[in-house]
């Protein structure tokens, strides 16, 4: 497995462009969707990855890569996890989904590798 930190933002360019000049980071990967807004971008802390999506900020949330999405969700949800997004086949090639634990803090699992 491979853990990346995921923090959310209501303004994600805005949030890249603030980290980059701010902090030194640099970017590796923007995605934008089909209104041209940035929902995903990767930036790159040395050798390590920070992962920023669109959306509400609920605190920061950890994304983490498995080999098998669909056994990693169905054991999440035995084990009484509470699911927050469905396996979902992503347009940039990941199967994952997202769950929280009893604490309210945001996992995300998935077949992605940046």
């Amino acid at each position: 497995m491979k853990v990346y930190p995921l923090v959310r933002y209501r303004d994600c360019a805005a949030a890249v462009d603030f980290l980059t000049a701010a902090f030194g980071f640099e970017t590796h990967e923007v995605s934008k969707n089909d209104e041209g807004v940035v929902d995903h971008a990767e930036l790159r802390a040395g050798d390590d990855i920070i992962m920023l999506g669109q959306g509400v900020p609920g605190g920061p949330g950890v994304y983490v890569a498995v080999a098998d999405a669909d056994a990693h969700h169905d054991r999440a949800r035995a084990a009484g996890a509470r699911i927050t997004m469905e396996l979902t086949d992503q347009p940039y090639g990941s199967r994952e989904y997202a769950a929280a634990d009893p604490e309210d803090n945001f996992w995300f699992f998935g077949t992605y590798r940046p």
